[in-house]
């Protein structure tokens, strides 16, 4: 693991612009609506990027329109945080074009999660940029849960910890591997996009890290798949340990369950892992920071996180 510095954005506060960027699947105005009002409520004062309603296929427009605007959000001094409309697919077709120097010389707070993952990995390995995997403008809707929002101003408005407790019943509430706490930087997210990230510049090593991996609509052969790769890889070889969040939906006809697939791929490791922790794509989901220092301790159930943000100056 790099000793370079990590890079907290200041905390945001009211008053704070941000912006509203679709680096990936495209989105209706009607659907991050409510998600622009609960910002501007918090007295945020909300830009969407140009072009955030365009379409090109399955992308929210050309990658030359995505990672222009992207590249605004990251750059431009007024701008304080940047949040992703939502997930599905393209950020990966975008981060390489970004001046990773400049975005860690003025550093914002880079909120999103699940396809976002891609994002959050290249700005940890080009600008030691820590960021919050959390959740993404379609899903800020009345049926978010209470303690979701409270989860998200939390990681994005102050300097306090995040704390997860794990919920035994949970889908992978039973996946725990025993072993002593350990503590080292938070890396990770979305299980299927750092499968996708291996070769590339942006899958960063993840010796003396703690892990995070959460899955959606994954059944549990392709988890499986996507855990041997890793581990043919080598990746995981210096992992401190596993913190597993939500596998959501990832169930099929075969009578081999998720909690197997997880125990199978990661409990002869020898490190600790514990699952249902409540990040992810599944119900009551909580904003977590990463890229930086955080403490699993099997015993205790808990994860606990340094924050993403820093007072700001």
């Amino acid at each position: 693991m790099s000793r370079l510095t990590i890079r907290r954005p200041p905390a945001l506060r009211a008053g704070d612009t941000v912006a509203v960027v679709a680096p990936s699947g495209p989105v209706r105005p009607e659907r991050i609506a409510q998600g622009l009002a609960l910002l501007e409520s918090w007295g945020l004062t909300v830009v969407p990027g140009a072009e955030v309603y365009a379409r090109h296929g399955y992308l929210a427009g050309t990658d030359t329109q995505r990672g222009a605007a992207l590249a605004w959000a990251l750059t431009d001094p007024a701008i304080r945080g940047v949040f992703c409309a939502r997930g599905g697919y393209g950020a990966q077709r975008v981060v390489d074009g970004l001046d990773l120097a400049g975005i860690g010389r003025d550093p914002k707070l880079v909120v999103g999660f699940s396809d976002i993952t891609a994002l959050h990995l290249a700005l940890w390995r080009g600008a030691r940029l820590a960021s919050v995997h959390g959740p993404v403008l379609t899903q800020l809707t009345e049926e978010f849960p209470a303690v979701s929002v409270a989860a998200l101003r939390t990681a994005i408005m102050s300097e306090q910890p995040v704390l997860l407790h794990r919920e035994p019943e949970a889908e992978t509430g039973s996946v725990t591997v025993p072993g002593p706490p350990v503590t080292g930087t938070l890396l990770g997210g979305n299980l299927c996009l750092l499968a996708a990230s291996l070769g590339t510049p942006d899958l960063p090593p993840l010796d003396g890290a703690i892990l995070m991996i959460e899955e959606v609509e994954e059944p549990p052969y392709k988890v499986d798949r996507m855990l041997t790769q890793l581990r043919r890889a080598g990746v995981l070889r210096g992992v401190a340990g596993i913190a597993v969040g939500q596998f959501t939906d990832c169930a099929d006809e075969w009578p081999m369950s998720i909690v197997d697939v997880l125990l199978d791929r990661l409990g002869d490791l020898g490190v600790p892992v514990l699952g249902g922790l409540p990040f992810g794509h599944g119900e009551a989901a909580r904003s977590v920071p990463v890229g930086v220092p955080a403490t699993l301790d099997v015993s205790a159930g808990t994860l606990t996180v340094s924050p993403a943000v820093e007072q700001p100056r």
